[in-house]
C-alpha cells in the first residue's frame, strides 16, 4: 500500500509531478477530523496549523512536511516532543525573496504602484514635473532587522544601490559585518536612523507586532516600511495609523495580517502602501525546487530516513 498523506491544496503542478503517484493523498479534513485509517505523513503546501491535538489525532504520522521556509503555523515543539521530524525549504527561495525586498522598496518609495494606476487613468494627459515626488532609494540608508540568510541577500543588493546598511539581529553578526560592511544597531536606534526599514526576521512569540504603534513613533516621517517576513510581525492596525497619518512615508508590503486582507480593509484604500499577493518567492525556477525539498523530505521522512531539511 502507498503511504497515506494528508495535505492542504490543491497542490501545484509541480508538488504532484515530484510526488509521482507515490503516496495516498488525504483531504485536509482528514487532518481535523482524525482518521480511523492509518496516516503516514502530513504536508502543509498553505499556512495551514499543525499542532499536538491534530498530531494526537494522527497517531501513525512519521513526517511533516512544509513547502516553504517559515514554520510558524507549525508546532515544532509538538512534533519533536512526539519524535516526528518536521522539514522545510531553507536557502533555495533566499534570492528570490530578497528580490522582493528590493523590488518593494523600489515601488513603495518611488511610488510605482501610485504611479501605474495614474499612467492608466484619464488623468493622465500632460506630463508635469512636478508631481508625484517619490523618496531616493540609492545612498539612502536601510535598516534590515533579521539578519538571517534572506536578510544577508537583501543586503548584498543594497550595497549596489550605495546604500548605508544596519541591521538589528536577536544575536549580533561580526562575521557578517566583516564580510557585507554592514553596521550593527540596536532595535530603537535603527529604527530612529533608517530610511527603509526591511523586515526578514521569522515570526516567533517575541517578534509577534514588534512593529507597533512604539515603533511606527521611533521612525522617521520619511521612512519607508518594507515587510518580506510574515505578516504577524507587524501591528496591522497601528501601520494603518501611521501610513494614514503621514506618521511614516510609506509601506511595501508582501504579507499581512490577517492575510488576505478582508476586501473591505481600509489599509486597502491607502495610496501609499503597496501591497503584494505573499510572492516573495513566486518565480519558476524557486517554487519548483521548493516542491522538489519539500517533496524529498517527506518521502525520507516516510522511509524513516533523515531529511535533507529539518526543522530544528
Amino acid at each position: 500500500m502507498k503511504p497515506r498523506v494528508v495535505s492542504d491544496g490543491p497542490l501545484a503542478a509541480a508538488v504532484l509531478e515530484f510526488m509521482n503517484d507515490q503516496v495516498e493523498l488525504l483531504p485536509w479534513q482528514v487532518a481535523l477530523d482524525g482518521s480511523s485509517e492509518p496516516v503516514d505523513g502530513i504536508y502543509t503546501y498553505g499556512h495551514v496549523p499543525v499542532d499536538g491535538a491534530m498530531l494526537d489525532r494522527l497517531p501513525g504520522v512519521k513526517v511533516i512536511s512544509n513547502y516553504g521556509v517559515g514554520v510558524d503555523h507549525i508546532r515544532v515543539a509538538d512534533a519533536v516532543a512526539r519524535n516526528i521530524p518536521v522539514g522545510n525549504t531553507p536557502s533555495v527561495l533566499d534570492g528570490a525573496t530578497a528580490d522582493m525586498g528590493i523590488a518593494l522598496m523600489l515601488a513603495a518609495g518611488r511610488r510605482m504602484a501610485e504611479g501605474e494606476r495614474y499612467a492608466r487613468s484619464p488623468e493622465f494627459l500632460v506630463h508635469d514635473p512636478g508631481y508625484m515626488l517619490g523618496r531616493e532609494v540609492h545612498s539612502a540608508t536601510l535598516g534590515i532587522i533579521g539578519m538571517g540568510a534572506i536578510g544577508r541577500q537583501v543586503a548584498r543588493r543594497a550595497k549596489a544601490f550605495d546604500m548605508k546598511v544596519l541591521y538589528f539581529n536577536r544575536r549580533r553578526r561580526e562575521q557578517v559585518e566583516q564580510e557585507l560592511g554592514v553596521e550593527y544597531r540596536g532595535f530603537d536606534a535603527l529604527l530612529g536612523e533608517a530610511d527603509y526599514v526591511l523586515l526578514s526576521c521569522p515570526l516567533t512569540a517575541e517578534t509577534r507586532n514588534l512593529i507597533n504603534a512604539a515603533a511606527f513613533d521611533k521612525m522617521k516621517p520619511t521612512a519607508t516600511l518594507v515587510n518580506i517576513a510574515r505578516g504577524g510581525v507587524v501591528d496591522t492596525d497601528a501601520l494603518y495609523e501611521a501610513l494614514s497619518t503621514r506618521k511614516i512615508y510609506a509601506a511595501g508590503l508582501d504579507v499581512t495580517e490577517p492575510e488576505p486582507l478582508p476586501r473591505d480593509h481600509p489599509l486597502l484604500k491607502l495610496d501609499n502602501v503597496t501591497i503584494m499577493p505573499h510572492l516573495g518567492s513566486a518565480t519558476v525556477e524557486t517554487r519548483r525546487e521548493m516542491a522538489r525539498l519539500s517533496v524529498e523530505n517527506l518521502l525520507r521522512g516516510l522511509r524513516g530516513e533523515p531529511l535533507l531539511h529539518e526543522v530544528r
